[in-house]
C-alpha cells in the first residue's frame, strides 16, 4: 500500500472511530455534566494512549521539541474548549443534528490552512465549502418558518471552529510521534477540563459511568487522533479533513438509531447538500 493510500485510510479510520463520539457522549451526558464529561474524554484519549505507547517497540518516531512548543500549547488550549462547546452543544440539540454540523469543521480547517498556513484550494474544494456552509446553515435553526436559531448548534459550530484551529496547529507537528502529541494533547486537554469544571462547580463520582466516559475517550479521541496525525503527514490539513468529512454520517446514522429520532424534511435536504459538498470536498484536487 502506497504512503497516500495508507494515509486515506488512516483517515476513513479516524472518521469511523470519532463517529461514536456523539451519539455515545449523548447518552452519558444524562449522568455526567458536560465540562467534566469533555475532560473525561480526552483524559481517557492521553491516558489510553501512555499505556499503547509504553507497549509500543518501535522508536523510529521523531519526539517533539522546544521549537513546536507554541503549537503544542494552542493545540492545548484550543483542545480545552472545543469538547467543551460540544458537550453543551449535544445537551440543547439532538446527537444526528451536532454529528452532521461537524462537518463544518471542513469549512474552518480549509480555510484556516488557507489564509495562515497558504495551504492551496481547489475550485472543487471551494465549491465544497460553500455547499457545507449552506447545509450547516440550515441545521443551525430551530424553526425555519420564523428563523429560531439553535444555541445548540452554536456551540456545535463554536467547537468546529476551535477545532479548525487545532487541525491546522497539530499539522504542524505531524512529522513527530503520533502518540507522544496524542498523550500531550489528552493530558493536557483532559486535566485543563478537569480543574475548569471543578471550579464551575461540576461533582459527579459514579467511577461505572466515569470508566465508560474514558473508554470513549481512548475509541473516540485517542485512536481517532492518533490516526488523523498520521494521515496529515502525507495529506496536510485540507486534505486530510476532507476523508475525515465521512465521521459526521456515520455520527448522524449512529444517532438517529440509537435515539430513534425521525429526521425532519430540513435535516434531510441539509443532509443530500451535505453529502454533495463532502463529494467535492474529497475529489477537491481534481
Amino acid at each position: 500500500m502506497t504512503n497516500n493510500k495508507k494515509a486515506i485510510f488512516y483517515a476513513v479510520l479516524a472518521a469511523a472511530l470519532y463517529a461514536l463520539n456523539a451519539p455515545i457522549s449523548k447518552l452519558l451526558l444524562v449522568q455526567i455534566p458536560s465540562t467534566m464529561m469533555a475532560g473525561l474524554l480526552y483524559l481517557g484519549a492521553g491516558t489510553g494512549m501512555f499505556f499503547m505507547e509504553k507497549l509500543n517497540k518501535n522508536k523510529a518516531e521523531l519526539p517533539l521539541t522546544k521549537k513546536e512548543l507554541p503549537y503544542t500549547v494552542a493545540m492545548v488550549a484550543l483542545d480545552i474548549v472545543a469538547p467543551i462547546f460540544l458537550m453543551i452543544g449535544l445537551t440543547k440539540g439532538s446527537a444526528a443534528n451536532a454529528s452532521l454540523l461537524n462537518n463544518f469543521e471542513i469549512v474552518a480547517t480549509s480555510l484556516i490552512a488557507l489564509c495562515i498556513f497558504k495551504e492551496s484550494i481547489s475550485k472543487r474544494l471551494w465549491l465544497a465549502i460553500v455547499l457545507v456552509t449552506v447545509s450547516s446553515i440550515l441545521l443551525s435553526f430551530e424553526d425555519m418558518s420564523s428563523l429560531a436559531f439553535s444555541r445548540g448548534s452554536l456551540f456545535v459550530l463554536l467547537a468546529c471552529v476551535c477545532w479548525g484551529f487545532e487541525n491546522n496547529c497539530t499539522r504542524m507537528l505531524s512529522s513527530k510521534n503520533p502518540a507522544q502529541i496524542v498523550i500531550i494533547k489528552g493530558l493536557g486537554s483532559g486535566l485543563g477540563s478537569l480543574i475548569l469544571s471543578l471550579i464551575i462547580g461540576e461533582r459527579y463520582f459514579h467511577m461505572g459511568y466515569i470508566g465508560l466516559a474514558l473508554l470513549l475517550g481512548f475509541v473516540a479521541y485517542g485512536l481517532s487522533i492518533y490516526f488523523y496525525i498520521y494521515a496529515q503527514r502525507y495529506l496536510g490539513a485540507a486534505k486530510t479533513s476532507t476523508y475525515y468529512a465521512i465521521s459526521p454520517f456515520i455520527g448522524a446514522g449512529l444517532s438517529l438509531v440509537v435515539f430513534r429520532e425521525m429526521p425532519s424534511a430540513v435535516f434531510l435536504i441539509a443532509l443530500a447538500i451535505m453529502a454533495t459538498g463532502t463529494y467535492f470536498a474529497s475529489t477537491g484536487d481534481e
